[in-house]
């Protein structure tokens, strides 16, 4: 995921330009029902009598999948991670795959202290997403902007 962030000044009109730019990977497990050691998220709500160990239907309409997945530099999942993403996505297509996210990303590292916080829609077949930057704390403190993925 490639995270671009800026702050605006609305006394000083300027064009365009990140503040900052982050990349980095969060590493999304999900519980299949015998992976409990590895998985790092789990469908915590699905609707009635589907089966919550597995996606149930095709396009997962109505399940709710709650993460705190593990964010490294690199796509190495056995990096050192600097960080957390933690939050839930809806599944909300009934034709297509795509999900409504709600997350902070929660950073503990050396380099950056604080949280950035995104929601937004994630159309999943897309390979490019945005998701809006809506607050952080910290290092982070009151961000707004984009985050690709």
């Amino acid at each position: 995921m490639l995270l671009a962030l800026c702050s605006a000044n609305p006394s000083k009109r300027k064009p365009y330009t990140p503040c900052k730019n982050l990349v980095f990977y969060y590493h999304d497990i999900i519980y299949n029902g015998v992976n409990a050691a590895n998985a790092t998220s789990s469908i915590v709500a699905a609707r009635q009598g589907a089966n919550l160990t597995k996606l149930a239907t095709q396009f997962h309409f109505g399940d709710i999948v709650v993460f705190d997945d593990p964010i490294t530099l690199d796509n190495n999942l056995h990096s050192t991670p600097i960080g957390r993403a933690q939050g839930l996505y809806v599944y909300d297509g009934k034709n297509i795959f795509t999900a409504w996210f709600s997350l902070a990303l929660v950073f503990n590292g050396p380099h950056h202290q604080g949280t950035i916080t995104l929601a937004g829609a994630d159309p999943t077949l897309q390979k490019t997403r945005t998701l809006t930057v809506t607050g952080g704390t910290g290092d982070f403190f009151m961000h707004r902007g984009i985050a690709t993925l």
